[in-house]
């Protein structure tokens, strides 16, 4: 079963001198799988949250290109928060961990590549269905061992 820990702070290569600072980020090398959809989140009202939700299989890495931000995150045992507020540093969120982001301060941009293009399918909305999901899926590994 996949857990908080799992999620991970990753440091992204950084090259910089007095001009400024460029952060590149390559397919399977600085984050842990292919992407294949890359979004953006801006304009976030002070106060609001975005996400709450959870992937069935979607991996994201989520930067914060500008601004800060907070994750939170739950296995449906576990709760871990996680502040992002270096634009060379992301957030790997595996499958299966519900996550909202919260506090976003103002200016904020939310840079988020994930594994999968959109499918609304893959998207558990609702916080009483991530737990049963949870639970199945702890009740599915238990039964092929």
């Amino acid at each position: 079963m996949v857990t908080v820990f799992d999620c991970n702070i990753i440091y992204l290569p950084q090259l910089g001198d007095r001009n400024g600072h460029i952060t590149a980020v390559n397919n399977n090398n600085e984050i842990p799988f292919a992407v294949k959809r890359v979004f953006y989140l801006y304009d976030i009202p002070g106060g609001e949250s975005r996400g709450a939700h959870a992937h069935k299989e979607c991996h994201q890495f989520l930067v914060a290109a500008s601004g800060a931000f907070e994750v939170l995150l739950d296995d449906g045992k576990t709760k871990r928060q996680a502040m992002l507020n270096r634009p060379n540093m992301g957030l790997h969120i595996p499958p299966g961990i519900w996550a909202s982001e919260i506090n976003f301060s103002s200016g904020s941009i939310c840079l988020v590549f994930a594994s999968h293009v959109y499918d609304e399918k893959d998207y558990i909305r609702e916080y009483d269905q991530f737990l049963t999901h949870v639970q199945d899926s702890s009740i599915r590994r238990g039964s092929n061992k």
